[in-house]
């Protein structure tokens, strides 16, 4: 083959799938490394947390999103998230075929990401990374184990709609004739950050299994055994979002060039 050609044809698979797994690792090692080393980090003077709370956690997961979309979107489209992949597959826009190879990057670049994290960890202050662990490690979870003492019923739904709502903003935005353009990922990013908002007193916020992964592989057996919840469940709602999508905005109208010069 020749250079031309080989510029002509866009990324490879292998370049598509190094890109996935270095946007999963910066989302998952931005976003994780705010929640355990800064979310309740120490006091000041008077009293008061230095620490960045949940808001400061919402928006690191809307940031480092948003920096990964602009950093590798443009070599594999910016995934960077099982149900994402699930959902733009389910819409037409991906091919089914791709989708094991695009989960299993993204999974490998989660769990480099925490396993990062643990090894900050090992050279932090006495007991540190134990009482990371302890806490779960910044897991999903529901029950005693949901920030707010939500339930598994809550957790499902949760889940399965705003994980839905994700994936309708990412394909809307997206669109090739109605999307955002360059400020899609922006959009994108800070629709995590709101979802954020809202989920992380109820799950601690998932929608995406790599991030469940990633952080279950290190928050001990009760992580691991309610981890079933964020695998099933986002992925119903990026098939639930793709099908939508697919069903219903794809059948409106794109706006042409005439009806747009009857707006202005």
């Amino acid at each position: 083959m020749s250079d031309n050609a080989r510029s002509t044809s866009g990324p490879s698979m292998a370049h598509r799938l190094i890109a996935e797994a270095l946007g999963t690792f910066l989302l998952v090692f931005g976003s994780l490394s705010a929640a355990l080393f800064a979310a309740d980090f120490g006091t000041g003077a008077n009293g008061t947390s230095l620490g960045i709370g949940f808001v400061g956690v919402a928006l690191a997961f809307g940031l480092t999103l948003m920096a990964a979309i602009y950093a590798w979107g443009p070599i594999s489209g910016g995934h960077f998230n099982p149900a994402v992949t699930f959902g733009l597959a389910a819409s037409g826009r991906f091919a089914w075929k791709d989708v094991g190879g695009y989960i299993v990057a993204q999974i490998i670049g989660g769990a480099i990401g925490t396993t990062l994290i643990v090894l900050i960890g090992l050279f932090g202050p006495d007991g540190w990374l134990t009482r990371a662990r302890d806490g779960g490690f910044a897991s999903n979870g529901f029950g005693e184990h949901s920030p707010g003492g939500f339930g598994l019923g809550a957790a499902i739904i949760a889940e399965i709609l705003f994980t839905a709502v994700f994936v309708l903003v990412i394909l809307g935005v997206t669109h090739g004739k109605r999307g955002a353009g360059a400020f899609a990922g922006l959009v994108i990013g800070l629709t995590l950050t709101f979802i954020h908002l809202a989920l992380i007193p109820i799950t601690n916020a998932s929608v995406n299994p790599a991030r469940s992964i990633a952080a279950a592989i290190y928050g001990g057996p009760d992580a691991l055994a309610q981890l079933w919840v964020f695998l099933v469940f986002p992925l119903i709602g990026g098939l639930l979002g793709g099908y939508v999508h697919r069903g219903l905005i794809e059948r409106i109208p794109a706006p042409t060039q005439q009806s747009e010069a009857r707006t202005r």
